[in-house]
């Protein structure tokens, strides 16, 4: 026991150095945990922000003024004055997500006591902005109309009116939850592609030929790959949480942050030893990558980052189970987000670890297989 793991230090060391001159998968890394959370988060948001409005204003009253001014930043831009005309083409030049036309004697129709009409047109290519600004826009005219004549909304009027509270992100901002699970989607990505390439790379420069001429057992290649490979995936998750979630983006951490690092560890155990496993069935990089990506993007779309697994079919929701990645999601969210301890995630750690010694198990057989080939 005492040799095989004098034998994985070193092939791990050699993991290590290899690793270190590739300069590409080094920028890779880099790249993946600093700039690519940063302006991901910050770029892709899943509230209404900023928001192009053109208004065809009919009336030129006082209320129809009043609907126009509640559109402010950061919600709205400031609302453009366009003709019908002029509103039909700017809607198929994608320059307004949302059209407002008020039409002739709007306040005056009100103050008769008819339903006058408020036309928006959406464009609901802008998928996020659209059917949440709807809301917002209809919320922000009743509004304003309840406050210009001076009455009060049905919910003051309720004997018992509900109070909404956000948990875990009172401002409800996307970037909380976008900088996050973009972490846990370049572990997953970054762990596969890196044993992989690690595994092929051997194979292309031929220096597997002088690994199986030394005294050294298949076991003790395939770990020490997966150990220093994912270490420094480990590392810069580290790094990328404390100096670019806490520091530059300013997210508070809730939980446990070691807790959660346990649970990264277990997790690229699974996901390196997946590589590994994908690794052994292609005999090139560029093949490697053909196969890679499929599976990728199946664990990450079905595993809860993107969106909820109580979202999906009822079948589907108890497949995903047994997706390490949807495991790992989960605590995840339960440690970062809501301040779960290890009792809480308990299960998730041994779904992951359980999965990952079955991938273990399976890529070693498949690289014993391969070594036997080979030599």
């Amino acid at each position: 026991m005492k040799h095989w793991l004098r034998n994985v230090w070193r092939l791990s060391w050699k993991e290590l150095r290899s690793l270190a001159t590739d300069l590409p998968l080094m920028a890779l890394i880099l790249f993946a945990f600093t700039a690519a959370v940063y302006t991901t988060a910050k770029g892709v948001k899943a509230e209404v922000s900023h928001a192009s409005v053109g208004i065809i204003d009919g009336d030129q009253s006082a209320l129809s003024h009043r609907l126009r001014d509640a559109l402010q930043p950061p919600y709205f831009q400031a609302p453009r004055d366009v003709t019908p005309q002029e509103a039909s083409q700017a809607l198929d030049r994608g320059d307004f997500i949302f059209v407002i036309d008020i039409p002739p004697r709007f306040e005056a129709d009100v103050l008769a006591g008819r339903s006058p009409a408020i036309q928006v047109t959406v464009d609901a290519t802008a998928m996020t902005q659209a059917g949440l600004g709807a809301v917002y826009l209809n919320e922000i005219f009743l509004r304003e109309q309840l406050d210009f004549f001076h009455q009060r909304g049905i919910t003051s009027m309720l004997p018992a009116p509900p109070v909404v509270r956000l948990l875990f992100n009172p401002n409800n901002q996307s970037h909380w939850f976008t900088s996050v699970m973009l972490i846990v989607t370049n572990v997953t990505v970054l762990a596969i592609i890196l044993v992989g390439a690690a595994v092929i790379r051997e194979r292309e420069h031929g220096t597997i030929e002088h690994l199986l001429v030394m005294p050294v057992r298949p076991s003790e290649i395939a770990l020490a790959k997966i150990l220093a490979n994912g270490g420094v995936i480990l590392l810069a998750v580290w790094l990328s949480l404390e100096l670019v979630i806490r520091g530059w983006l300013q997210v508070p951490i809730a939980g446990s942050v070691p807790l959660f690092m346990l649970g990264t560890a277990l997790y690229l155990f699974a996901v390196t030893a997946l590589g590994i496993l994908l690794a052994t069935t292609a005999s090139s990089m560029p093949q490697f990558g053909l196969l890679a990506a499929p599976v990728y993007v199946v664990l990450y779309l079905l595993s809860g980052a993107a969106t909820p697994v109580e979202s999906m079919p009822e079948l589907m929701q108890h497949i995903v189970q047994v997706s390490p990645t949807t495991q790992f999601v989960k605590l995840t969210q339960a440690v970062l987000y809501r301040d779960a301890d290890l009792a809480l995630v308990l299960p998730q750690l041994l779904a992951v670890s359980a999965a990952g010694a079955l991938f273990l198990v399976i890529a070693l057989t498949r690289f014993r297989s391969m070594l036997a080939r080979q030599g």
